[in-house]
């Protein structure tokens, strides 16, 4: 295996370069004294990095500015010399490749024969060849071509068998560690573990480490480093990054302030819940639907929240784990795919997930007190804004990129439905979340809109739904939904009429203005439009109303009839 590159000694990782007799698989040496393609360049970067992947290297190397005979000479290399040099080369790769995959790191060596680059690639992914403009290359000793099929499903079949969290970082060593982490650390396991309290305290470093399953036999993992680590010890895991960004949003949605947190991720936690802002929330209404103040996020679910965020990142994408807060919400997201597949299989399930993304790091931040890896967590989340008498936590699965959005709403969206779990505590869990998609303006399947309408708790027609007559005389909302239910056609016809007669002619304007505030108010305005415009087209297939004049400058006219003419029935 290839000496890691020392960030702060590249001259010596390429004195190192220089001694090997042969390039491999993984390592391409490159004279580019004046320019280098592109477009070869990210085939390279393909190749590269999936040789890596199969040789098991920590990373592919390509060096500008050195002779690819042996023995090797530096020439010098002068590719993107010209500002902005390299500063925009990784966001060009990262657009052509598939999860947005980049350089590690790009080192700049000048030497008395001339420049020198170093570029660090990222092994493929476990299960995920890495690809560039849709394509996945590889080498043949020193040659780029496609990569071998057999050698494509040798990197897909990865993906089910080994655990990014519990890969060794061979160079670390425990001096890599936070202290004060470590001392956390063992307080959180003796609070999970009470009877090995005593026991605990007389443990090594190393020894506590190894049985709370964050080392393997001494040895430093990615578990460690995410949850322990020094702050500089994150390019250990290089290309992934364990960062959590909070940004905090004003009402127009521009950004205010910003903090990022890397590790220790255990210690970060709490720093990050001291930046939420998290108020009192008076509810101030005629009726009592707060006897008392309460706060607008539950601290257990913020906290299982980000933990889980942490627990389920995709690390090797190398992207953050994100916070946003506006006036009213949180929004989490985390990279990776949801590995139930859906929030109604996961909450309706007796069973627990059989599968972790990172099953080593999901053991680890159980054994400290941070998740629950019996899948509970995501239910008791539910249970406890439902209790609370807010919304329900809001996933978003739907996202084109491999990410989990999970919204916490920190507010009452709807009075009605409030007060409806306040009286009704006993309503079923899934009746619940299928109200909270009501409440929300969410579309409910079949199975879900058949419960409600039997328990007679919504009305309407789908997806314009209400809360029910029989609901709202019960919580005393009977002026609220004699609004929202409106009125039939007849009586909109009758209007119409009555304004013809009165005032002889009206356009489509004046026609909107009379019937607009009085059409229901499940329907959004452009509905409204649609639905004023055909009981018009109804009344003049009826006979009862026509048009004169031109199509934008149209009036509109009752019909004259003779008095002699019989209306059939």
């Amino acid at each position: 295996m290839v000496s890691v590159l020392d960030p702060n000694k590249p001259s010596e990782f390429l004195e190192y370069l220089l001694t090997l007799p042969i390039e491999s698989e993984w390592i391409e040496f490159k004279e580019a004294k004046t320019n280098f393609d592109f477009e070869e360049l990210g085939q390279y970067f393909s190749a590269l990095s999936n040789e890596a992947n199969l040789n098991e290297q920590d990373a592919g190397w390509l060096i500008f500015g050195v002779t690819n005979t042996h023995p090797r000479k530096i020439v010098g290399s002068n590719y993107c010399l010209v500002p902005p040099g390299l500063e925009d080369l990784k966001s060009k790769i990262a657009r052509q490749t598939n999860h947005q995959m980049t350089f590690s790191r790009i080192f700049e060596i000048d030497t008395d024969e001339g420049r020198v680059i170093i570029f660090e690639i990222p092994p493929a992914t476990n299960g995920i060849p890495t690809e560039w403009k849709g394509y996945v290359y590889g080498r043949i000793q020193d040659s780029r071509y496609p990569l071998a099929l057999h050698e494509i499903d040798k990197i897909r079949a990865q993906g089910g068998t080994q655990d990014w969290s519990a890969k060794i970082c061979h160079a670390a060593t425990i001096n890599d560690l936070d202290p004060e982490a470590i001392l956390f650390a063992r307080q959180k396991y003796k609070e999970k573990f009470p009877n090995l309290a005593q026991d605990v305290d007389s443990w090594t470093d190393i020894e506590f480490l190894n049985k709370a399953l964050i080392c393997i036999n001494g040895k430093l993992t990615n578990t460690s480093i995410i949850l322990l680590g020094k702050s500089e010890s994150q390019h250990y895991l290089s290309p992934a990054t364990s960062q959590i960004t909070w940004i905090l949003k004003d009402a127009s949605g521009a950004t205010i302030d910003y903090t990022h947190f890397g590790p220790p991720i255990i210690l970060a936690v709490d720093k990050i819940f001291a930046n939420i802002r998290n108020l009192t929330y008076r509810y101030i209404s005629d009726e009592t639907l707060f006897p008392f103040e309460i706060s607008r996020y539950d601290p257990w679910v913020i906290r299982e929240t980000l933990h889980n965020c942490i627990a389920h990142q995709e690390y090797p994408q190398g992207a953050r784990i994100s916070i946003v807060e506006n006036g009213e919400s949180l929004l989490f997201t985390n990279r990776g795919e949801f590995i139930p597949g859906t929030i109604d299989s996961l909450l309706m399930s007796d069973a627990p997930p059989d599968k972790y993304r990172n099953p080593f790091l999901s053991k680890a931040m159980f054994n400290l007190k941070m998740i629950d890896t019996v899948g509970s967590g995501i239910k008791r989340m539910f249970i406890h804004q439902r209790e609370r008498n807010f919304p329900l936590p809001d996933f978003d699965l739907t996202s084109e990129y491999d990410k989990v959005s999970v919204k916490i709403i920190g507010s009452v969206l709807d009075p009605k439905y409030t007060r409806m779990l306040i009286k009704y505590k006993d309503l079923a869990m899934r009746d619940v979340i299928a109200l909270d998609k009501v409440q929300k303006g969410y579309r409910i399947n079949d199975f879900e809109f058949r419960s409600l309408k039997s328990k007679n708790l919504i009305e309407g027609r789908r997806p314009n739904l209400y809360v029910s007559e029989n609901v709202a005389i019960d919580t005393d909302s009977r002026a609220d939904y004699i609004r929202r239910r409106s009125f039939d056609k007849r009586h909109f016809k009758d209007m119409i009429i009555d304004y013809l007669k009165t005032f002889s002619k009206a356009d489509r304007k004046e026609i909107d203005k009379l019937l607009f505030d009085k059409v229901s108010d499940t329907l959004k305005d452009d509905q409204k439009k649609v639905y004023i415009k055909n009981l018009l087209r109804d009344m003049r297939k009826e006979g009862t109303i026509e048009a004169v004049g031109k199509t934008f400058g149209a009036k509109w006219v009752l019909v004259k009839r003779s008095k002699t003419s019989v209306r059939s029935k």
